[in-house]
């Protein structure tokens, strides 16, 4: 709320305060034959005064405003070192071995020749001296 209309509401609440207790009085000596004037009216105006003044300065505090703080600014990080790439290193390959066989110079139908062509072949037919190739025709094994 703004200002003005804090100040008009405190100054209505504080004027039905003391406007209360003046609507109830009396001018006959009815009610005050027994207390001889002994200011009544004035202390119930002091009091609404009072209580007024109270309400009016609580009501008139400052309030509390959020005071966004500083924004914090950091150092960017410092640039990455670059360092050359690392030689590839690339090892001798080991020796290669190789494997000399002797020559199987073996002859048709003897029993070398019988057995090179069954462990080379699974279809080896030692009646005919043929296997059975993927094309799916008989070949004559040769041991060269």
């Amino acid at each position: 709320m703004n200002r003005f209309a804090k100040t008009t509401i405190l100054t209505v609440a504080s004027l039905a305060a003391i406007a209360a207790p003046l609507a109830s009085a009396s001018a006959d000596s009815w009610g005050r034959r027994h207390h001889h004037g002994s200011g009544d009216a004035v202390a119930a105006g002091v009091i609404g005064l009072a209580a007024g003044a109270l309400i009016g300065s609580a009501l008139s505090q400052p309030q509390p405003t959020y005071v966004q703080p500083e924004p914090i600014y950091d150092a960017p990080p410092p640039p990455p070192a670059y360092y050359p790439a690392p030689r590839a290193y690339y090892p001798a390959p080991p020796p290669r071995r190789v494997t000399y066989y002797r020559p199987r110079n073996l002859e048709p139908w003897t029993e070398g020749w019988q057995d090179y062509c069954m462990e080379t072949y699974r279809s080896f037919n030692p009646r005919s001296g043929t296997y059975r190739g993927y094309d799916g025709r008989d070949h004559f094994c040769t041991a060269n």
